[in-house]
């Protein structure tokens, strides 16, 4: 009897329990979404846009400045966008150094709000680039505030603190789960971050209709100029700044739509209410190669310079051929007669 009542009393019910939390445990503690390709690949794509994007974005920029006395709203903007792209460009050694890692988070997520900031600028500055073609080409005869380099520059300076209201409280969002660990990583966000990031969605999808909007009303006033011209020359003039106006819009669509059609499934994947880790994964994967896509526009911008400035033309044109130093001392000295779409 009582070697019955030892047996009765030994904890052997509690050895399955025991059992599934040994297996469960690295499961609670183990992010279960991964990288896969995107371990290799992004650092090589990141690296080859970050190099090309300094490269060009520095010319710009020594451009711009030096061109001080031919300085109009247009070119007010190109500036701002050229910083924005270049700030973007130095984010990139971050992601590839920190992709996919534990690294050091906070540093991660200040990285993290910094490309975001730049990148959102970066639209806002292609978007009043493209109000400044619509007004001087369909109205060519008014004359608007915006237009005045004081007015382009407080614009400018109004983007630049909407971008950093907008960041700011991503720096103090997050939430303590295994994913949230690693850097530049799939991380699920609380209703404040996921809200702020919808609202982001909608504006630039708004912004796309202003765009389509704009370049269709351009398309129209230059087709109708090209229909009233006889002579072959005017009309091959007509159409080279129809495609010289249509770039802006060919870099906004190709480098940013894809991004943000991406983005609601993946916010709504981020606060859970898509909750499989299949789709998870499957979001992840296609948010980080959209994303990577999304930072082409650094290396893209600068052919909108190249086509719509002629100063930033003359200057690469002349960099290749090593006079630039030249074409530095000698831009102020062209005169108005040569003006491109950038100087009206």
């Amino acid at each position: 009897m009582d070697f019955l009542k030892k047996i009765s009393a030994s904890p052997i019910p509690d050895l399955p329990t025991l059992e599934v939390n040994i297996t469960l445990a690295p499961h609670l503690n183990t992010c279960s979404i991964h990288d896969g390709f995107l371990s290799w690949t992004l650092p090589v794509l990141y690296s080859v846009v970050c190099g090309l994007s300094l490269m060009s974005n520095i010319l710009a920029l020594v451009v711009f400045w030096s061109n001080c006395q031919r300085c109009t709203s247009i070119i007010i903007y190109m500036r701002n966008l050229a910083v924005a792209d270049l700030l973007l460009s130095m984010c990139l050694p971050f992601r590839v150094a920190y992709q996919n890692t534990n690294g050091p988070l906070i540093l991660c997520k200040i990285i993290g709000a910094f490309f975001y900031l730049n990148m959102y600028a970066s639209i806002m500055f292609l978007s009043l680039i493209s109000l400044d073609r619509y007004l001087k080409i369909i109205k060519p005869l008014q004359q608007y505030k915006i237009h005045s380099v004081p007015w382009s520059t407080r614009a400018t300076q109004i983007v630049w603190l909407i971008n950093l209201a907008c960041i700011f409280p991503f720096l103090f969002e997050g939430k303590n789960e295994p994913c949230s660990q690693k850097c530049f990583h799939f991380q699920r966000k609380g209703l404040t971050a996921a809200v702020i990031n919808l609202c982001a969605v909608i504006f630039f999808f708004v912004l796309l209709l202003l765009f389509v909007f704009f370049y269709a009303k351009i398309s129209s006033k230059l087709h109708k100029v090209t229909m009233g011209r006889t002579q072959s020359q005017s009309k091959r003039n007509s159409n080279r700044a129809m495609r010289k106006t249509f770039i802006v819009l060919v870099i906004f669509i190709v480098c940013f739509v894809p991004y943000h059609i991406v983005r609601v499934p993946y916010v709504l994947a981020q606060i859970d209410i898509i909750d499989s880790i299949f789709w998870k994964q499957v979001l992840h994967i296609t948010n980080e190669l959209v994303l990577c896509l999304s930072t082409l526009n650094s290396c893209l911008d600068p052919f909108i310079y190249f086509f719509l400035s002629d100063s930033f033309k003359r200057a690469v044109i002349c960099t290749f051929q090593g006079k630039l130093k030249l074409i530095m001392n000698n831009q102020d000295k062209v005169g108005n007669s040569n003006k491109s779409v950038t100087d009206m």
